[in-house]
């Protein structure tokens, strides 16, 4: 394997207003994923917070660009092959 393009990416953990702690993937000036504040009373931090209960390894980022939402997220998940299999051939069919 050979590198064709190589590019700094930060990994932070940051503390909101509301004492949240978060994780933040910066990729480059002004350019980052923001976690999902699960402390948030909205849509997405009510359901963030029920699936985070259940499964601590599920992680969605929001990214924002030039100080603003992009309507871009990135929703991921650590599991084990049989896990992703499963994923995959249900997506599939759908």
């Amino acid at each position: 394997m050979r590198v064709i393009f190589d590019k700094t990416i930060f990994f932070e953990e940051v503390e909101t207003k509301s004492g949240a702690i978060l994780k933040r993937i910066v990729l480059g000036k002004n350019h980052f994923l923001l976690e999902q504040n699960p402390l948030k009373e909205s849509k997405y931090g009510k359901m963030y917070r029920k699936i985070k209960a259940k499964k601590l390894d599920f992680y969605m980022f929001w990214e924002i660009k030039d100080d603003e939402f992009t309507g871009k997220v990135l929703v991921a998940e650590i599991c084990t092959i049989k896990d992703l299999d499963d994923v995959l051939e249900n997506f599939l069919k759908s």
